[in-house]
């Protein structure tokens, strides 16, 4: 069951060309969860890229820090019908993180410290797409929001966002989720409206 925590203060209807049909503009930043939020200490924090041949890349805390950054400004957009625009964060754009890798694959796997998944296609995080985030509007990541590190792919419905997030590991075939093996949608295309497959 989806938690949401208290500091969403209302909804809007959107009238804006930048909005998705169905959501609805706010200015807050909800938190909803899966479950309790874990305890992820730098100290002990690692990003792991696998490949599906077994190959690894690890960073820990201070290794992926070293990495460059970006501040991307974007629009986010969740299945529960919030869209929030304008959000700055400052994290690892994923083409570094998967940069000279020797791949066949063709779909990502997003994991999290929690057991959380999230499956993606391998292209929707490459060129530009998609970063892993520690910080948000110039302030380190809150534990509640994903912290110390989030997934962050802003064209997708904002559950492709893991957060807490350890690493991705690559297939060559679609592997879905959590979310997607409880009836989500497996893409979550916002401006097609795809929260949830046929049949839920």
């Amino acid at each position: 069951m989806t938690e949401l925590t208290p500091g969403f203060t209302g909804r809007r209807r959107a009238a804006n060309d930048r909005v998705p049909p169905g959501q609805y503009l706010t200015d807050d930043f909800p938190v909803l969860s899966a479950g309790p939020t874990p305890s992820v200490k730098t100290d002990a924090w690692t990003f792991t890229v696998t490949t599906e041949t077994g190959e690894r890349r690890v960073w820990n805390w201070g290794e992926f820090a070293a990495l460059p950054h970006e501040t991307p400004t974007v629009d986010i957009h969740c299945v529960t019908r919030w869209s929030k625009l304008d959000t700055t964060w400052r994290g690892v754009n994923a083409d570094i993180l998967l940069s000279d890798l020797k791949t066949e694959a063709t779909y990502a796997v997003i994991h999290s410290f929690d057991g959380y998944t999230t499956n993606l296609p391998l292209q929707d995080i490459r060129n530009g797409q998609a970063w892993v985030a520690t910080g948000y509007e110039g302030k380190p990541l809150h534990a509640e929001h994903g912290g110390p590190a989030r997934f962050l792919v802003p064209h997708l419905y904002f559950w492709k966002s893991a957060k807490w997030v350890s690493g991705i590991t690559l297939h060559t075939e679609d592997r879905p989720g959590f979310w997607e093996r409880g009836g989500y949608h497996d893409y979550g295309d916002p401006w097609l409206e795809q929260r949830y497959q046929a049949g839920f």
